[in-house]
């Protein structure tokens, strides 16, 4: 609403300014000296009320406006420095959280390196293990089978040793030889009592 009062006051002043223009231009035409006085004067006041208009609309309309647009620029710039504080601040924290990372990254990397050392130094200490049972259980079937060999050899060396006790026997035990046997020990029973 002042804004529309002080255009139309500019408006006016225009106009008379205009007007007072146009009349001293036809004075200037007539020659007319006393008109000239008068329109020298109109001039004069013709400046007068549009200087003091134009520092009035100065004065009184643009210092409000600029200092609306000062405050908004203030505030917008407080605002803008704020803004600024707080994505400095959060790149600090992501360049932390980013520096903590790498290092996180780095424990993690040696976490790993020491639990695959670990692990395979189980791995291999459970596969020694399982060889030494392996081996311990291969070692009692060896000596199962071996003694279950020597019982079997030892079978086989009394059957073959009776048998060939047997044959012996039979080759040199002739009914001549069994009678004075069967004799003999009919005798040593004789002296025996019962």
């Amino acid at each position: 609403m002042r804004h529309l009062r002080t255009f139309g006051v500019i408006c006016i002043s225009l106009f008379f300014g205009l007007l007072m223009t146009v009349a001293s231009t036809r004075a200037a035409e007539g020659g007319d000296s006393a008109n000239s006085g008068v329109t020298e004067l109109f001039k004069w006041i013709n400046f007068a009320i549009l200087a003091g208009l134009v520092l009035w609309v100065f004065g009184k309309v643009l210092p409000p406006t600029f200092r609306g647009r000062a405050q908004t620029i203030s505030s917008a710039i407080s605002k803008s420095t704020a803004a600024k504080v707080e994505a400095d601040r959060q790149l600090r924290e992501a360049e932390d959280r980013l520096a903590k990372l790498e290092q996180e990254v780095a424990q993690l990397r040696e976490e790993a390196k020491r639990d695959g050392v670990a692990e395979a130094d189980r791995i291999r200490k459970a596969s020694q293990s399982d060889a030494e049972r392996i081996a311990i259980a291969a070692q009692v079937e060896i000596e199962a089978a071996e003694r279950s060999a020597r019982l079997e050899l030892k079978a086989i060396a009394a059957k073959l040793a009776v048998d060939g006790a047997e044959n012996l026997l039979a080759q040199q035990l002739t009914p001549k030889a069994q009678e004075s046997l069967v004799a003999a020990f009919v005798k040593s029973l004789d002296g025996r009592p019962n």
